[in-house]
């Protein structure tokens, strides 16, 4: 990471005895500034790379974190298989839990980061000293992912008229070539709100994380990265879809070692990407 650059200090003249001093405004006194940093196409495969070496270096905790990362694509399975239509709603969700329960992940490469010991019981309670912040990132991207499968369901209720399909009809739906349009219609309200979700969350909460920043500066700051560094974005948000699909075959098993790396990877992403000017 490049040498941290000092802050200017600018000296004021002291006030006249008589003069007004107007009130502090919140959050008006000193502190660190962050910077976003502008990026390459290929930082992000020096993400994966790092994380690559953070998992393996902590390789029992990486498993731990997969098998949950597998509970949740047997989840999503089973739910495909039974309720079809509520699948993009519980892709939402593990959109959602996802990158909270990647928390731990995160907890672990800035330990090791700092040379700290890596350690599971740590990793599995770090978010508590951010829950207010944590809660209020939860409440918006809980949000996003209602609206999401609620959009979800008026697409299927637009085109499928006649009721809602079943596994077979669904998937009939997707590879008939006469329901183009629905697939377009469907895959684009998903990009619309998949690209949300990972625009607020994909430096925020390893943000909250590390400096203990409140949810809102923290998506502020995650939105400014995405939309700042747009093409690179794109390009690792294409990576991770990328991979997770991979991961899926077989069974899913590849998120046993998918999953964590992301994980850590994100952290270098955050780390690649937010510059502290302390």
């Amino acid at each position: 990471m490049p040498d941290q650059e000092p802050l200017e200090t600018h000296r004021n003249p002291p006030a006249s005895p008589d003069a007004q001093v107007p009130p502090p405004s919140p959050g008006s006194g000193p502190g660190p500034r962050r910077e976003i940093v502008p990026l390459s196409f290929a930082d992000p495969l020096r993400w994966l790379a790092r994380g690559w070496r953070d998992m393996g270096s902590a390789m029992g905790i990486a498993l731990f974190y997969g098998f949950c990362f597998w509970g949740m694509a047997l989840s999503l399975s089973t739910v495909f298989l039974h309720l079809p239509v509520y699948t993009m709603s519980l892709v939402s969700g593990c959109l959602l839990v996802g990158p909270f329960l990647a928390m731990g992940l995160y907890d672990v490469s800035r330990q090791r980061e700092q040379g700290r010991t890596t350690d599971l019981a740590n990793s599995l309670t770090c978010w508590d000293r951010h829950i207010g912040s944590m809660g209020l990132l939860v409440l918006v991207l809980l949000l996003l992912e209602l609206l999401w499968g609620r959009a979800s369901l008026v697409v299927f209720a637009v085109f499928f008229t006649t009721g809602m399909p079943s596994t077979a009809g669904v998937l009939q739906a997707v590879f008939n070539p006469e329901n183009w349009a629905f697939v377009a219609v469907y895959a684009a309200v998903g990009g619309v709100f998949a690209g949300l979700v990972f625009a607020t969350s994909v430096v925020s909460i390893p943000m909250i994380l590390d400096r203990d920043t409140d949810a809102i500066s923290a998506s502020i700051t995650s939105l400014q990265v995405f939309f700042g560094n747009l093409p690179v974005m794109l390009f690792w948000g294409a990576l991770i879809t990328v991979l997770v699909v991979l991961a899926f075959i077989p069974w899913g098993l590849g998120l046993l070692v998918i999953g964590p790396w992301l994980g850590h990877a994100s952290w270098h992403a955050y780390r690649g990407s937010v510059r502290w000017l302390d």
